[in-house]
């Protein structure tokens, strides 16, 4: 099987990994970390941004599940370095609390 017949979230899943905020701070500094409510899978969230499923990134943007994580968000990463889970799906990388 070639790459171009894997599934996009096969792809997508074995690319995920956990993270902590020392890792991830340079990505926040870049502007391009987005928080995933934990109750949503971070893959097929993941891969909605890969296909540029616009109509279903921003039903989760409105419902707040889905956001470019702020300043008050690294703060509390910084505070407690949680273990994150974390995929890239360029240029975002979407992070979830573990």
């Amino acid at each position: 099987m070639t790459d171009s017949e894997i599934p996009l979230e096969t792809h997508l899943n074995a690319e995920t990994g956990r993270i902590r905020w020392t890792e991830l701070e340079r990505h926040f500094a870049r502007g391009v970390v987005v928080r995933v409510d934990p109750a949503l899978d971070l893959v097929a969230v993941a891969a909605a941004f890969v296909r540029d499923d616009e109509p279903t990134v921003m039903e989760w943007m409105t419902a707040g599940q889905v956001w470019r994580a702020v300043s008050e968000d690294a703060q509390e990463w910084h505070a407690r370095d949680p273990e994150l889970w974390a995929v890239v799906a360029a240029p975002w990388v979407l992070v979830q609390e573990a």
